[in-house]
């Protein structure tokens, strides 16, 4: 499985504190069928270590060495690849497809700068100066003023890096927004199934469940746990717009609860277990506690894509593969919008 961007930018910084000098090359542009989307990083060290990916392994060797010569020089240099170019072939670029790299020496400051907004889950972006080598980190939250703004808003809406059009200056921004979580009301059987499932697909999962003797680690090995009604969970994870909330637990103290967090959130999803005359009466109590029909049209209930699951780990499945549908919808839409 590839490293994520999480981890790679945190074995960044550990690479540093570690005294390694450090280079980190970036996928800037991509045409045909390059293996590797735009904002993909490999980073690199000077006894030629690394982590990530910017081909799938067709032109890592030739990063790697250009990688080197950039940690020895302190210079950046935009490295082209494709299947008309003689280098291409030599390191194996054969998938049709040509991609632009953008290699620099790592910048400390604003490595750390970087993971210390996404440990706060706060959208942030590497803005990249491809002739000069100039970067600088622009958050979402403080984007009033940017001479990038709509470009920066338009990228983190549609949770996309790419090339800005019309600067002077080739200039990429690569986006960094808070990873996708799943945060599932119920240590259940079918939450049990979900998480790793969850994980392989690049999900944070969180369990939440006041009733102890169901929310223990022998039951959810590696999970995070939170052992708390869903109102006090809920605001003290601070539901965004990459979270989605499954409410699994059938039992309506505690799944009334998170629906409520969850309505009054930005959450992405909301997923709901039971029947369909369950969810009427749930709708009703939700009524009753002031929530309008657009509000309670959010609510995907029953729960999961309709593929006739039964088992707990087709019902996972199903969950999971709604939840998918769910967050590129709103990608697609975000991407539709993009500013030129």
């Amino acid at each position: 499985m590839l490293a994520s961007d999480e981890d790679i930018l945190l074995e960044a910084e550990r690479w540093v504190s570690d005294g390694r000098a450090v280079a980190i090359a970036t996928v800037v542009e991509t045409w045909g069928s390059a293996p590797r989307p735009p904002g993909s990083h490999l980073i690199i060290d000077a006894a030629g270590e690394f982590l990530g990916s910017v081909s799938g392994g067709c032109v890592e060797g030739e990063v790697i060495a250009q990688a080197q010569e950039a940690i020895g020089s302190g210079h950046c240099r935009l490295l082209e690849f494709g299947v008309a170019d003689e280098t291409a072939w030599k390191v194996g670029l054969s998938c049709g497809g040509r991609i632009s790299v953008f290699l620099r020496p790592l910048a400390p400051a604003i490595i750390a700068e970087i993971n210390r907004a996404r440990a706060s889950r706060k959208s942030c972006a590497l803005v990249s100066g491809l002739s000069s080598g100039e970067e600088r980190v622009a958050e979402a939250a403080s984007m009033a003023g940017d001479p990038l703004a709509a470009e920066l808003g338009a990228r983190f809406a549609a949770r996309a890096s790419g090339l800005v059009a019309g600067r002077q200056e080739p200039t990429f921004l690569s986006v960094f927004t808070p990873p996708p979580r799943i945060i599932a009301i119920g240590a259940v059987h079918i939450s049990q199934a979900l998480a790793p499932m969850a994980k392989v697909a690049g999900f944070e999962t969180i369990i939440v469940d006041p009733r102890t003797a169901f929310a223990s680690s022998a039951r959810f090995s590696g999970a995070r746990l939170v052992a708390d009604w869903p109102g006090e969970a809920l605001k003290a994870l601070a539901l965004d717009a990459a979270t989605a909330v499954a409410l699994l637990t059938h039992e309506p103290r505690i799944d009334d609860e998170a629906a409520r967090a969850a309505l009054s959130s930005d959450c992405f999803y909301i997923g709901a277990l039971g029947s369909r005359k369950t969810h009427a009466r749930r709708l009703e109590r939700l009524r009753a506690a002031g929530f309008c029909e657009s509000a309670l049209a959010r609510i995907h209930a029953p729960i999961g894509l309709d593929i006739g699951a039964s088992s707990p780990a087709e019902i996972a499945v199903a969950i999971l593969g709604e939840i998918i549908e769910d967050l590129r919808r709103e990608q697609r839409s975000g991407s539709s919008g993009k500013a030129a």
